[in-house]
């Protein structure tokens, strides 16, 4: 516990780690001013007009619904404007996910409930950078100074030192981000309230925004166990740094002109970023052009999809390679 409790202590105490909380306080208070500042609170007038343009489009998609049935029953001739799909149900605004509403019409209005999924992914984003970075050079900063073997002095059992320095990394990032999310997220639900709209905020919004939200705690902890693994391989916070610079060159730029090139099929499961975005968003959407080349006639359907378990299991045999690599160099290989 003493040795938690003083790894604690110096994580909080160094000034990177102090930096960047202040850089993540900094770009909350700009968005936060930034959205306040775009907003106003809408008239009766605003708010009429744009549930009366709102049900119009749901008539409009009920029309073009009812135009659909009648076109595949043979009793409508269809014309060149007309979208007839496969099957009509899939323009059936009564199975839509969500219909349109009046705030999808209202101009310089904040709404919390259709904003608050992308301000949250822009946190979870800033928030993984800030994990990964912390991470690198909590531990990266101790291995180049000697820091850790001045702690090995006061307890020489090397893999109780390392458990102790990623589990106070893990714990703390993890609490720093349930408690910005917290802030984050509520103070712009107060924005909704006092100069916009919070909106339609049912059971099915906070079961996907919950989702969305531990989905990204996840995302979080795993980029600051990447940066703590790469910075003990290297031995130095830049190799963390030096390694995702090259990865993001060589493979995510490089490899994936080199696939377009040779015409690969389904380039985008080879690349991390898909399984990263697959995890984080739920699933993923990608198309492959070699699917649909010559000799195929009639309807093709080149896309294919990766889901969040596909992303979990990718990201976290990744993390566990690297942390276990790096618990193994840590054991053995000499830190003077």
């Amino acid at each position: 516990m003493n040795l938690v409790r003083a790894e604690l202590e110096r994580l909080a105490a160094r000034r990177f780690v102090q930096l960047m909380v202040v850089l993540l306080a900094v770009a909350f208070a700009v968005t936060v001013v930034t959205t306040l500042g775009g907003s106003h609170r809408p008239s009766a007038v605003e708010l009429s007009r744009a549930q009366s343009q709102a049900a119009q489009e749901v008539q409009r998609l009920e029309l073009a619904h009812d135009r659909c049935v009648q076109i595949k029953a043979g009793t409508v001739t269809p014309d060149e404007n007309d979208y007839v799909p496969r099957d009509c149900a899939q323009i059936d605004p009564a199975r839509s996910e969500q219909l349109p509403t009046a705030s999808d019409y209202l101009s310089g209005v904040f709404v919390f409930a259709k904003e608050a999924e992308p301000l949250l992914y822009f946190l979870i984003a800033f928030l993984a950078l800030f994990g990964f970075l912390v991470g690198a050079s909590y531990i990266g900063a101790d291995l180049n100074s000697g820091g850790v073997v001045n702690l090995l002095l006061w307890r020489p059992r090397r893999p109780t030192v390392f458990a102790a320095k990623l589990g106070t990394l893990l714990g703390g990032v993890l609490g720093l981000s349930a408690l910005a999310s917290v802030a984050y997220l509520g103070a712009f639900w107060l924005i909704g309230q006092a100069s916009g709209l919070t909106g339609r905020m049912g059971g099915e919004f906070w079961a996907s925004l919950g989702a969305v939200w531990v989905r990204g705690l996840v995302l979080v902890l795993l980029a600051a166990a990447l940066g703590f693994a790469m910075a003990t391989l290297g031995r130095h916070t830049s190799a963390a740094l030096g390694t995702v610079a090259a990865y993001v060159v060589v493979w995510e730029l490089g490899a994936r002109l080199v696939f377009q090139i040779l015409q690969v099929a389904r380039p985008d499961r080879f690349m991390l970023s898909s399984y990263l975005g697959a995890w984080l968003a739920g699933e993923v959407r990608f198309w492959d052009d070699s699917a649909c080349g010559a000799g195929i006639s009639g309807f093709c359907d080149g896309s294919y999809t990766l889901g969040w378990p596909s992303g979990l299991v990718v990201l976290v045999a990744l993390t566990g390679a690297l942390v276990a690599a790096a618990f193994a160099v840590f054991r053995r290989r000499d830190l003077i």
